[in-house]
């Protein structure tokens, strides 16, 4: 069994014990658990007499310390811990990076939250504006690690294009990284300017290879529509449809897997996409009524993405395959989703969840998905190169 950063930082000799005399703030969410399913926060309240520290506050990212929150844009508002005492702060409200005020109580802060590797997904940015925070307060950082679910292997996608830098790409990466979230921070520390005093806790037993399912830890909803890995991995390719009037299945059991549209020939889309024989994945075709969110109450056509070999799957070309193709059968019922997206009012939805607004375009040409994703090849290689020396397994 693989064991987290959390697990690590109490069991190896001299890691917890840097805390001594630190008032320490915790990055969480419910899926900041341990294999017994024992929250972090519950953890190092538990720990705190013994190695030397007091627990003064909480922080948790978008979708709530508590992960109540459902969509984007939907902020939350602070509060004191019931069982805990200490203030619980947003950072996803009116702030998305600690203020002064909120640091006021933390010498050391410390980020224990569940990525699921792919750049749109908001908890690495609220991990990388903490990071600068604390380099501007003078505090320390430290990230416990833990598994990227869809493995440590694969990069897809181009960086994003500095100008359209957003909430859901803050930092010139690929959409699929393929790094841990103690690797982000080393990279962002080191490549990006962003400078605090940082201390990463390893993992024990994680490959680059794994599967989640393989490390033998236990999966909490990282986010309310996160719900299983399989949502994991599909969702670097699955995202891309907030930026559209798709349903990206949100409103079903099956959020992201499931996409469609009422206008949609859910039977003509998925024998079309299976003709591309693409590698790793099968387009089963699919009906669903959303209880909620776009086309709620209305009966969609569409696809559901099957990874059925994980280690060959790219779930971003395979959905720009599915998003030309939905496009394809209904032009004139199909649309791009208009701003705001993310505390973004100008720019397109599409254009900041790909971070450039070349692929839009081309899709819009009618350009082959496989020859856009075949275009990223040079950029992808080179992020492999710049990322090598900040992996850790």
């Amino acid at each position: 069994m693989v064991k987290s950063g959390l697990e690590t930082f109490f069991e190896r000799a001299g890691a917890a014990e840097k805390l001594a005399g630190a008032r320490v703030g915790l990055i969480v969410n419910p899926a900041s658990i341990n294999p017994a399913y024992i929250h972090s926060a519950d953890i190092f309240a538990e720990r705190a007499s013994a190695f030397g520290f007091r627990l003064t506050a909480l922080f948790g990212p978008q979708h709530g310390i508590r992960g109540e929150t459902q969509d984007n844009m939907i902020e939350w508002s602070g509060f004191t811990d019931p069982k805990l005492g200490i203030p619980a702060h947003s950072l996803y409200g009116e702030t998305r990076e600690p203020t002064d005020e909120m640091l006021s109580d933390v010498d050391v802060l410390v980020f224990d939250v569940q990525d699921v590797g792919t750049r749109v997904y908001t908890f690495i940015w609220t991990m990388a504006l903490a990071m600068r925070a604390c380099a501007r307060l003078g505090k320390k950082f430290v990230v416990l690690d833990r598994p990227n679910p869809i493995g440590g292997v694969e990069v897809e996608g181009a960086p994003l294009e500095p100008e359209f830098a957003s909430f859901v790409g803050l930092l010139p990466i690929p959409m699929r990284h393929g790094m841990t979230a103690a690797e982000l921070a080393l990279l962002f520390n080191s490549e990006f300017g962003v400078a605090c005093d940082l201390e990463v806790v390893r993992m024990e037993g994680w490959r680059r290879e794994m599967t989640f399912e393989q490390t033998g830890l236990p999966w909490a909803l990282p986010s309310p529509n996160m719900p299983t890995p399989d949502t994991a991995r599909v969702y670097p390719g699955g995202v891309i449809f907030e930026g559209t009037n798709i349903s990206e299945g949100r409103g079903t059991t099956r959020p992201f897997e499931l996409v469609g549209a009422p206008w949609v020939d859910a039977r003509a889309l998925a024998d079309g996409l299976n003709a591309l024989r693409l590698p790793g994945v099968w387009f089963r075709e699919c009906w669903f009524e959303p209880t909620f969110h776009k086309w709620a109450g209305a009966r969609c056509g569409g696809v559901q993405t099957h990874a059925t070999d994980p280690a060959l799957f790219r779930p971003l070309e395979a959905t720009l395959c599915l998003l030309s193709g939905i496009r394809s059968q209904s032009p004139s019922e199909f649309a791009w989703k208009q701003p705001p997206y993310e505390y973004e009012h100008i720019r397109l939805p599409i254009d900041l969840i790909f971070g450039t607004d070349t692929i839009r375009k081309d899709i819009e040409s009618g350009r082959d998905p496989r020859d856009i994703a075949a275009s990223w090849r040079p950029a992808e290689e080179s992020f492999r190169k710049l990322r090598h020396k900040y992996l850790s397994y």
